[in-house]
């Protein structure tokens, strides 16, 4: 009895810890709310709500992908972090928002390091000058 025992206790835990390993996998990123917002209120990249789940549209194409539901919100910040990198560019006190022509369409001011330091791992960019 005791090894059929022992043996529930091992699988039951074998299925928690994969279970937790895979919610884990399933999580977007920690982003920065106040940053995260603002930005992508420049982005061309917006979900698009059907019955089957959320699309992703590109605003400016017209394109649409349409990820499975596991993968949407990681499929959207691999969207966003390329379009981050030639779209965006951080200096000491701010981020600049460029447009497809390199124009600077908007400053968003940092205002405390951690924002600087999400933008610049978050979108993989660096402080230019």
């Amino acid at each position: 009895m005791s090894m059929k025992r022992s043996i529930f206790i091992g699988m039951a835990l074998a299925f928690f810890i994969l279970g937790f390993v895979s919610l884990q996998r399933a999580m977007p990123e920690q982003k920065d709310e106040r940053m995260y917002k603002a930005i992508s209120l420049y982005s061309p990249y917006k979900f698009e709500k059907t019955i089957g789940g959320l699309n992703i549209i590109n605003s400016k194409t017209g394109d649409k992908e349409k990820p499975d539901a596991a993968s949407v919100m990681h499929r959207m910040d691999e969207l966003q972090k390329e379009w981050g990198k030639t779209h965006l560019k951080v200096t000491k006190e701010h981020v600049i928002v460029l447009g497809d022509n390199k124009q600077e369409i908007t400053k968003i001011a940092f205002e405390n390091p951690l924002e600087k330091k999400w933008v610049e791992n978050f979108y993989g960019i660096k402080e230019s000058n």
